[in-house]
């Protein structure tokens, strides 16, 4: 895939990226409730991180999304932590180094942004993704941060900026 790029999002996208975060959370069995596959954001995401402090990426190979993640304050939440956001990956573009370059696309943008730590949460099925934020810096912790509606991803981990 070394064509792939990595780009900040643009609202022509907003429709290839809402499938491939469905996609990706059909193929793994994820539940349609309580997880990103009911954030109303979904659809135009564009419009969602087309704020203060925050930004989405694409990964674009040959004119197809195949990757997407974002970086956003941390709802809910009083201090300076943003959360890495809506981090997924077409199949096709799995285990190719992509999520590790677009980790480092996500957390050097939020040092840019200023903030102090990162926050995650994820299924404890997903250990694939997991392996990649523990090599990324990121710890396991024993109870969320903020409150993202995200009740059903009950692993919630943090990496100090």
């Amino acid at each position: 895939m070394g064509n792939a790029k990595i780009r900040e999002i643009s609202p022509e996208d907003n429709e290839q990226v809402a499938k491939v975060i469905r996609k990706v959370l059909e193929d793994m069995g994820v539940p349609k409730v309580g997880t990103a596959y009911a954030d109303k954001a979904l659809d135009d995401m564009y419009a969602e991180y087309d704020v203060p402090r925050a930004t989405y990426f694409v990964v674009e190979h040959d004119g197809k999304i195949i990757g997407c993640a974002g970086i956003a304050p941390l709802q809910n939440y009083a201090g300076n932590v943003c959360e890495l956001q809506k981090m997924y990956f077409l199949e096709e573009a799995r285990g190719k180094g992509i999520g590790s370059e677009m980790m480092q696309v996500c957390l050097q943008r939020a040092k840019e942004f200023g903030f102090d730590e990162c926050y995650l949460e994820t299924m404890p099925y997903m250990a694939a993704a997991q392996k990649l934020y523990i090599k990324n810096g990121f710890e396991y912790i024993d109870a969320p941060l903020g409150n993202t509606g995200h009740y059903s991803c009950p692993v919630w981990m943090l990496k100090k900026l």
